[in-house]
């Protein structure tokens, strides 16, 4: 009497939140699972993220939330309606982790902790059964199509029926997200777009004196204004940090995407700052009019405009001299102060990567064209989105989908063909 036929074996490959995650949806499904990991443990970008308190997704409302991966909008919209930001709070509660909204919207675990998360969640994955093999670094495949890793050991092989490569992007290679992967499936035929710095710093041209008086100090509040394509003015507030090299910062990772683009076409990016968002140009024209009488430029401009520090030391980078003493072209620097970004930060300091396989190469259910039954999920995938918790719930979702994918391949008869 014929027996059952054994479970179909998925290998997941990379232990971030994308990968386990897919690892997650697979094993709920009855599929047996491998976990690979490059590293020695899995999820350390997931625990470097939460160092500052982990940003797990955001409040803003779906449309909204949606839009924040620019060109690739509607395809991450399709991902987030299947795993979204709810999902993923209610997800959190099932470790017992509440979350709350922040007053940017931001959305935070109680104790702003990542480590408790993602000990319950390899806790219970190797509960459920997900076998973790790490120090395997994935290099691709044999000739007979078994999946190769690089070991401690010496090289490893492994067969599966399919595999999700959830590798990571290519800004944090100390973590293992180091862009490996991309000659592997350039060479099978995979459309792969260059790795970009995403979320990062940008260079300005800085006199030494500037650079190492002031690198470090942040710049607070300030508001950029720049033009969108059409020539259209935009503005946003936040804060930055100014650096040795140039600038960084939150409100500065939110225009990266558009930055470091506008660099590539023109070879600069011009943007403006407003260093006294709180008070109008008229007023300030009138407080430095005042006569100084006795007190030294620095003072009058510190006490009657507010500008002390790395905000007096933007004024001179920018204003020749002579200018200094005059009160409208001050106070027209202050709203309005012209900086030139150059270039942006290499991408292994980026928070984040933006290129990575094209989706074009993918079917809805993330499997590459040019590989059947191998399936991609997280940062591996050409999508950015700013900080805010909009990176993370986008590699869950993309994990989600991609897992989905894996069994309807599965459910189809497909086997992994490399």
């Amino acid at each position: 009497m014929p027996g059952f036929p054994p479970p179909h074996r998925v290998a997941v490959i990379g232990g971030g939140p994308a990968g386990l995650f897919a690892a997650e949806r697979l094993r709920a499904a009855g599929v047996v699972v491998d976990l690979y990991e490059a590293k020695g443990s899995v999820g350390r970008k997931f625990l470097i993220a939460g160092k500052g308190g982990l940003n797990l997704t955001h409040s803003d409302p779906f449309d909204v939330f949606a839009s924040r991966y620019g060109a690739r909008s509607e395809a991450v919209a399709r991902w987030l309606r299947g795993f979204d930001a709810d999902a993923l709070r209610e997800w959190a509660r099932g470790f017992g982790i509440e979350t709350y909204v922040g007053t940017s919207g931001r959305v935070f675990p109680r104790d702003r902790k990542a480590a408790p998360l993602l000990r319950g969640w390899v806790r219970r994955l190797r509960e459920q059964g997900v076998a973790f093999h790490v120090q395997h670094r994935w290099a691709g495949w044999t000739h007979q199509g078994a999946l190769r890793f690089d070991t401690p050991q010496g090289e490893r092989t492994a067969q599966a029926d399919a595999a999700v490569l959830a590798l990571g992007g290519g800004s944090w290679p100390e973590l293992g997200s180091d862009g490996a992967w991309v000659p592997v499936l350039r060479a099978h035929g995979v459309d792969v777009a260059p790795l970009l710095p995403a979320n990062c710093g940008f260079d300005l041209d800085w006199s030494a004196h500037f650079a190492q008086r002031h690198a470090g100090a942040p710049v607070k509040p300030v508001v950029v204004h720049w033009d969108d394509g059409d020539g259209a003015p935009r503005a946003l507030q936040g804060e930055c940090v100014a650096t040795a090299t140039g600038l960084e910062g939150s409100v500065v990772y939110a225009l990266s995407a558009m930055l470091r683009d506008r660099i590539a076409r023109g070879g600069h990016a011009d943007i403006t700052l407003d260093l006294a968002p709180d008070r109008s140009l008229p007023q300030l024209q009138a407080a430095l009019s005042r006569p100084r009488g006795k007190r030294s430029r620095s003072e009058h401009l510190r006490r009657e405009a507010g500008m002390q520090g790395v905000k007096a030391g933007l004024l001179h980078e920018v204003l020749p001299r002579e200018a200094m003493d005059d009160p409208q072209r001050v106070a027209d620097a202050i709203k309005r102060l012209p900086l030139r970004l150059l270039r942006p930060r290499p991408i292994d300091e980026a928070i984040s990567s933006a290129g990575g396989v094209r989706l074009e190469a993918l079917d809805d259910g993330l499997m590459l064209r040019a590989l059947p039954g191998v399936f991609v999920a997280g940062e591996v995938l050409d999508w950015e989105a700013p900080t805010g918790g909009y990176l993370l719930t986008a590699c869950f979702a993309s994990g989600a989908v991609a897992a989905e994918g894996v069994l309807a391949w599965l459910r189809g008869g497909g086997a992994m063909r490399a």
